[in-house]
């Protein structure tokens, strides 16, 4: 068994509804889309505030490390310069080396200046117990200075480094100790500075504010700037989208205006240009439309008319089978050139080759001249390699060829003939017939339109043929050209590029 529903004989399954848009959902999905605009001016507002973000936290991180820089040169130069008058120094009193560290303390902490956040002490005594402290300081803005802190004091003293940090909850504090040699029997003496970062680091901080608001205030700024501008951009899009919801296949005749030459307004000329291709091809489609049901009308009501009054007589019957054949054979070559003509606005209609000029000038003479009794003559023969579509070019010599003949008797000449002029090429047929009238010569192009004159014996044709040769001349690029004949007549001629 098959998953396919059995039918009785003799049915036939129902065609498919085609689906339908509820018109709600199209509304909710209206309101669920975010437009370019939007989604453009989201994207820049979050590259902007990662940019602006990544600048303050960038500028905070480059100020904290000059500032541990800063911090740590200068404990580096305060311990150094200690180590310099313990090992240079004198003592003023006696003007001989120190022998005693607490007087050594005291004399350097008198001869230092400490900065703000910076403190300068002496500890004297054994590790472990409280030391005796000689402190050298500016106030200091902290809730708890370090010599006030003797805890703080004891595990500095007790440390085995020479540089640390200290954290404490009234804040950080970076230090850096060096230990006094022992003269004698005198108890273990350190030299201590200290420096309290909060006021840099609260600096830095501030700046990073300061930062994150003015990127705020510019976040805002553009914003507005970019949904202006952002809407100026986009307004070509807008009109594409507004015009293409207008288009109806009865209106093709809207046009995007054109301003700028940058990307949207490329895409807004390659929109007018795609209207353009819809319009002609709607044209093309009414036009081929009109063209049958005005053309096949009449031959239809000729078929049907003789139909309906025939009778039994057998010479009737047959009379009547030859004229609607007739009919029906010309309705036939009347859709074969609506269809042709149709074609001419697909790109395909034609299929440039190599070919040489002279060998197709000899086949279109070889095959003209069984379409009538003439005196058939060739009269010139290009020997030039063209990129063309030889099929379609021999189709419209056929064709003039064909007109030429309607339009002349037996044993009048008809010249066939090909030359180059310049970087162009020319394809000819020339007969001694009566000519085209003036009047005629700006109407025989177009289609069905025969003229008002006539050039001799008529012919039967829808008048199809010179549009049909005209569409094939255009499609290579050219064009197709009514001059007049020496000594009467007319001569049809094909410009193509030789390229």
């Amino acid at each position: 068994m098959t998953t396919t529903e059995a039918r009785e004989p003799g049915t036939t399954r129902a065609p498919k509804e085609p689906p339908t848009t509820d018109p709600a959902t199209t509304a909710d999905r209206e309101r669920r889309r975010i437009s370019a605009r939007v989604r453009i001016l989201l994207w820049l507002l979050l590259v902007m505030a990662v940019a602006l973000a990544s600048v303050a936290a960038t500028t905070r991180s480059i100020l904290l490390r000059d500032t541990d820089q800063r911090i740590n040169g200068l404990l580096a130069q305060e311990a150094g310069e200690f180590a310099n008058f313990e090992e240079q120094g004198f003592d003023p009193e006696t003007g001989l080396p120190f022998t005693d560290p607490e007087r050594l303390l005291k004399v350097f902490l008198q001869r230092q200046y400490a900065d703000l956040d910076e403190e300068l002490l002496g500890l004297v005594g054994k590790v472990g117990d409280r030391p005796t402290k000689f402190v050298q300081q500016r106030e200091i803005p902290v809730a708890l200075p370090l010599h006030k802190d003797g805890d703080a004091l004891r595990r500095i003293y007790a440390s085995p480094d020479s540089t640390g940090t200290l954290h404490r909850p009234e804040g950080e504090v970076r230090w850096a100790k060096v230990t006094v040699a022992r003269y004698g029997g005198e108890p273990a003496a350190a030299f201590v500075v200290a420096f309290h970062p909060g006021r840099e680091q609260q600096r830095a901080d501030e700046v990073f504010r300061v930062l994150l608001a003015i990127s705020g205030v510019a976040l805002l700024m553009t914003t507005g700037i970019a949904w202006v501008v952002a809407g100026r951009i986009l307004k070509p899009v807008r009109l594409v989208r507004t015009t293409a919801a207008q288009l109806t296949e009865q209106d093709l005749t809207r046009r995007i205006p054109v301003h700028g030459n940058d990307d949207v307004a490329a895409l807004a000329e390659t929109f007018n240009a795609m209207l353009d291709r819809l319009e002609r091809a709607f044209a093309a489609q009414r036009r081929f439309v009109d063209d049958a049901g005005h053309e096949l009308r009449t031959p239809i009501t000729i078929v049907r008319g003789h139909l309906e009054l025939m009778g039994d007589d057998p010479a009737e019957r047959e009379e009547t089978v030859r004229l609607v054949t007739d009919e029906l054979d010309r309705m036939s070559r009347i859709v074969e050139d609506l269809l042709l003509l149709a074609k001419t606005e697909r790109p395909d209609f034609v299929t440039p080759e190599p070919v040489q000029l002279a060998e197709l000038t000899a086949d279109v003479f070889v095959k003209a001249r069984t379409l009538g009794e003439r005196d058939w003559v060739l009269d010139g023969v290009a020997d030039r390699e063209v990129r063309l579509d030889p099929q379609r070019i021999t189709q419209a010599m056929v064709q003039l060829a064909q007109n030429a003949v309607q339009h002349t008797t037996a044993g009048q000449t008809i010249r066939i003939g090909s030359r180059v002029d310049g970087d162009r090429v020319e394809l000819y047929v020339a007969d001694s017939g009566p000519g085209v009238q003036p009047q005629d010569a700006e109407v025989i192009f177009e289609r069905f339109r025969r003229g008002t004159a006539r050039r001799g014996v008529r012919g039967t044709g829808a008048g199809l043929g010179l549009s049909i040769v005209k569409a094939i001349a255009e499609g290579h690029g050219g064009r197709v050209d009514l001059r007049t004949t020496e000594g009467g007549g007319a001569t049809f001629v094909l410009t193509l590029d030789s390229d």
